[in-house]
């Protein structure tokens, strides 16, 4: 499961299917060198986007 405190780094890599998501909602973080140390929480805030709408589809598209 995915949640607000992990690193974007740690998700794309761990589930690199998120990376649909991140580019519908604009986040072209696995390009960014910050992926690594920055927050989902944080990313989403700085980006302006709705944080329980991003997890819930980074978390739908994991699931089995």
């Amino acid at each position: 499961m995915i949640t607000k405190t992990m690193t974007i780094g740690d998700i794309i890599r761990t589930y690199p299917q998120t990376l649909k998501v991140f580019e519908k909602y604009g986040l072209d973080c696995y390009e960014c060198q910050v992926a690594d140390y920055e927050e989902l929480e944080h990313g989403a805030g700085v980006h302006k986007t709705d944080l329980e709408k991003l997890l819930k589809e980074l978390n739908e598209v994991i699931a089995p």
